[in-house]
């Protein structure tokens, strides 16, 4: 450690187990900023938003999502910078610090609440922070840097406890990050993937692709379908033949994943599936969004597509996004080891951009790219905030609208990027008295985990449909 870095160590130590004035929230919780976080995150409970539906629920009216926890004392930006920094809070004193040595780069790595009661609509937020940790300097991909941990407790107006948020942040000096000694760097451009070859005879079906339709050979005498195109029936050998458009939705028949040896055109884990679609046709492509162990024979699919050059456009499957469960599980319903089932969601600017607005997140890194960039980022990323309010949606659409969630805890990995899709899976891990069920999870992108983590959910007692009805 250099000199400097020491005195910085000696500068922030202190601050740790500093515990600041209680901040209030400038707005109350408000039902319109419930109803655009809930557009954001596809949450479509009605008990968050129907007062109809909520009037008559386990809450006696509209609450707001547990998820939104920490984002109603979210600091206010104007143009770009914090607005009124309050130095008196150990945490922001510890930033200013790291700011003023170099590390202006941040990144949330750990976000762990805890719920004791609901918001609602009309109530004052207040939070007191504890500074309850600053590490030493760390080496990481995004460059060296000192992870801050806080400990946050909220009251609503009367002063009851509303809920606790541990959460961690990196605060980094924007670099190279690791060293890869040595090595050399291939910087050059990835190859295309091979390209594929037809004749007129087969156009129509690289035509239908290319404006996003799975079109399927259906020969005109017998209607027998056949994949892929071929001259004659293999039955009746007639050759009058024209297609279907394919619903694109099937199930996983059979899979590979091939390991040797690797293309660098393709993405790896490399699934190669038959998917049998709903017409009957069975169909080769790859398996995407989904990582081998969580394939399961006759999972439900779902086309997607890939541009594999300008004027080449491939069908892909990944896992058909989960309905929503139109009843709520009750105890006995669950068991230790049953799978979630997965569901991808297309990372996209629109979704990175309005998840960041819609928690009130006003960091640069989550809506300018050139500042992202700047900050050693390959383009903007998603907040910690959207990454737990799409885990909640998740969880909350497998259990049930009337489920309760007891926590919510997150680590954050590799960054939700735009142009990417993170696949979120998990099982239960622990049922417990009470009606108190764990789920383990992940989502998972291109680039690894983006996060991992863990939730306690309660489930009503009565019977199914009961209890369960919405």
């Amino acid at each position: 450690m250099s000199d400097v870095d020491a005195a910085l160590d000696t500068a922030l130590q202190p601050l740790v187990g500093g515990q600041g004035p209680v901040q209030v929230a400038t707005e109350p919780v408000g039902a319109s900023a419930v109803s655009a976080w809930c557009a954001v995150m596809s949450e479509a409970n009605p008990l968050f938003v129907d007062e109809a539906v909520a009037a008559s629920g386990p809450h006696g009216g509209i609450v707001a999502p547990p998820a939104t926890l920490n984002m109603w004392t979210m600091p206010v930006r104007i143009g770009g910078d914090s607005a009124g920094r309050d130095t008196d809070q150990p945490q922001q004193a510890a930033y200013q610090l790291l700011d003023d040595a170099g590390f202006t780069g941040v990144v949330a790595t750990n976000s762990d609440q805890a719920y004791e009661a609901h918001l609602r609509p009309g109530d004052i937020v207040s939070a007191r922070t504890t500074l309850v940790g600053v590490s030493p300097q760390k080496q990481t991909a995004l460059g060296i840097g000192h992870f801050v941990t806080t400990e946050v407790a909220y009251a609503n107006q009367h002063g009851d406890p509303v809920g606790t948020l541990t959460f961690r942040i990196f605060k980094f000096r924007p670099g190279p990050g690791r060293q890869r000694g040595d090595e050399p760097v291939d910087d050059s451009p990835r190859p295309e993937r091979p390209r594929p070859r037809w004749n007129q005879d087969q156009a129509w079906h690289w035509e239908g692709l290319r404006q996003h339709e799975l079109r399927i050979q259906r020969f005109t005498g017998s209607g027998r379908l056949v994949h892929p195109p071929v001259v004659a029936d293999p039955t009746t050998h007639d050759m009058a033949y024209d297609w279907v458009v394919a619903s694109g939705r099937g199930s996983l028949y059979s899979w590979t994943a091939p390991e040797h040896p690797k293309v660098p055109a393709f993405d790896y884990p490399l699934v190669v599936g038959l998917v049998e679609l709903e017409e009957g046709v069975r169909v080769v492509s790859n398996i995407v969004g989904v990582r081998p162990d969580q394939l399961e024979i006759g999972m439900p699919l779902e086309v997607c597509w890939l541009d594999s050059h300008d004027d080449v456009t491939l069908h892909q499957f990944r896992p058909v996004r989960p309905d929503r469960r139109t009843d709520t599980l009750v105890r006995g319903d669950v068991s230790v080891g049953d799978r979630l089932p997965p569901c991808p969601i297309d990372v996209t600017t629109e979704l990175v951009m309005s998840g960041a607005l819609a928690t009130f997140d006003h960091q640069d890194v989550h809506h300018d790219s050139d500042a992202a960039r700047a900050k050693g980022l390959p383009d903007i990323i998603m907040n910690i905030l959207t990454s737990s309010g799409l885990a909640a949606r998740w969880l909350g659409d497998w259990a049930g609208d009337r489920v309760v969630f007891r926590n919510l805890r997150i680590g954050l990995g590799a960054s939700n990027h735009p142009g990417d899709t993170m696949t979120m899976t998990g099982s239960v891990t622990d049922v417990g008295e009470g009606g108190a069920v764990t789920v383990a999870f992940v989502g998972t992108n291109s680039l690894g985990n983006h996060i991992r983590g863990s939730a306690e959910l309660v489930l009503p007692e009565g019977p199914q449909g009961a209890e369960g009805s919405a």
